[in-house]
C-alpha cells in the first residue's frame, strides 16, 4: 500500500504546494486558483480554493506518510470527481487535452485506499494497528484455555 499512497499522495501534495504557496509545476497562488474557479462557477470560489489547496497539500503530505489515509483519500476522491465534472468532462479522456484521464485515475486510487487503508509501511500503521494486534492475540490465547 505504501507504492500506492505515494502514487497518490506526491501528485496532491505537488498540485497543493501550487496552489497553496503559488511554487512548483503549476504555481497559481490561491488568488489565481480562486479565479479559476470563479471562471468556473463556483460559489465562494476563495473559500473553495483554500479547501481544494489545503486537501491537496496537506493530504498529499499526510498520504505519503501514512496518516487518516481513509479519511484524506475520501476526501481527495470526492475532490477529483468535481474536478472531473466541472472541468475534464467536457475535454474528453486524454490528459493532454485536460480529459479525464488522470483525474479518473486520482479517484480511483483514492477509491482504494479509503477501501483497503494505509498498509503497513505507515505512521498510522505504526501507531495503532500494533496495539490492535496483540490485543486480538491475547484475546485469541484466551479463547483457547
Amino acid at each position: 500500500m505504501a507504492f500506492v499512497r505515494l502514487a497518490l499522495g506526491i501528485p496532491m501534495l505537488i498540485s497543493g504546494v501550487g496552489k497553496v504557496l503559488a511554487i512548483g509545476p503549476k504555481p497559481m497562488g490561491i488568488s489565481g486558483f480562486a479565479g479559476f474557479l470563479t471562471s468556473l462557477g463556483v460559489p465562494f470560489p476563495t473559500v473553495a480554493a483554500w479547501g481544494v489547496g489545503l486537501i491537496e497539500l496537506v493530504g498529499g503530505l499526510l498520504l505519503v506518510v501514512g496518516v487518516a489515509v481513509r479519511v484524506v483519500s475520501a476526501l481527495i476522491a470526492v475532490d477529483m470527481v468535481v474536478a472531473t465534472v466541472l472541468y475534464h468532462l467536457p475535454n474528453g479522456y486524454p490528459a493532454g487535452s485536460n480529459g479525464i484521464e488522470l483525474t479518473l485515475v486520482l479517484t480511483l486510487i483514492a477509491a482504494a485506499l479509503v477501501l483497503s487503508g494505509p498498509g503497513t509501511l505507515s505512521v498510522e500503521h505504526a501507531l495503532f494497528d500494533q496495539e490492535d494486534s496483540s490485543f486480538d492475540s491475547s484475546q485469541s490465547r484466551g479463547a483457547h484455555k
